[in-house]
């Protein structure tokens, strides 16, 4: 969610890399400047973040310094422009879907369940989100709102297999009403781990398809599934569960049908 520009290039030339195009762009006054492959071998991305010129005179500018630099064997694929309002209010937008889905979530959890199980399902979505978000930040990749939309799903899917597990929770606690809530959530867990599993890895082979054939394009979004999928699937199992015995929840928490 940064304001700025960034341009797609291609290159004829097999002997440019990344260091010739940097040092190329360096010379430019562009401010801070971001290199990258981008599929093909032959393929960049480079973002910068200067603001004070019509994006017009920048980009004739850049053309004519990179042919003194490099020479003529370049092609400028794509050339997209985010102002700083624009940028500031994606990143609002996107941290208000991800805030107002948590709260559609605990008030569904809460409505359907009680507030334990509620509270557990939502520190668990917490941990998801930021812990995707986190791994972006640690690697330096791009978050802009094809991730925002990942993360939706994230909340969705982790959601799901809560619930799913919840559910075999809420049936062993009116079903063995003698047996602690320890144990209890330990029979329920193995009893629908083999659910978990299949259609973490099904989803996960889908995904991992995405990202190794779908393009650079792809990539960012089906890295955020595959992440949100795996912490998903043990936030589901090692949190969100654990939060019932810590809260010693018991039969007589269970609303009666």
């Amino acid at each position: 969610f940064k304001g700025g520009t960034l341009i797609e290039i291609r290159t004829t030339n097999n002997n440019i890399s990344i260091s010739d195009l940097r040092k190329a762009f360096n010379k430019m006054d562009l401010g801070d400047i971001s290199v990258k492959e981008f599929g093909k071998k032959n393929d960049f991305i480079v973002k910068f973040e200067k603001k004070n010129k019509p994006k017009e005179n920048i980009i004739e500018s850049i053309k004519k310094n990179l042919s003194k630099s490099i020479g003529n064997n370049f092609d400028f694929r794509r050339v997209e422009s985010v102002g700083p309002k624009v940028s500031s209010e994606l990143l609002i937008s996107g941290i208000i879907a991800i805030a107002l889905s948590l709260g559609a979530m605990l008030i569904y959890i809460w409505i359907r369940f009680e507030w334990q199980f509620s509270l557990g399902a939502i520190i668990a979505l917490f941990h998801d989100v930021i812990v995707t978000l986190g791994f972006f930040s640690l690697f330096g990749f791009e978050i802009n709102l094809s991730i925002v939309a990942a993360v939706l799903t994230i909340v969705g899917y982790s959601m799901n297999d809560t619930v799913v597990i919840f559910d075999r929770v809420r049936e062993n606690l009116r079903k063995y009403s003698d047996i602690k809530i320890f144990d209890l959530t330990n029979i329920s867990i193995n009893e629908t781990l083999s659910r978990t599993i299949i259609t973490s890895i099904t989803t996960l082979l889908a995904l991992l398809s995405i990202y190794f054939f779908g393009g650079e394009v792809l990539k960012g979004f089906s890295f955020a599934m595959i992440l949100g999928v795996i912490f998903g699937t043990y936030s589901s199992i090692y949190i969100a569960n654990p939060i019932l015995v810590f809260l010693s929840v018991s039969q007589r928490t269970i609303i009666k049908e």
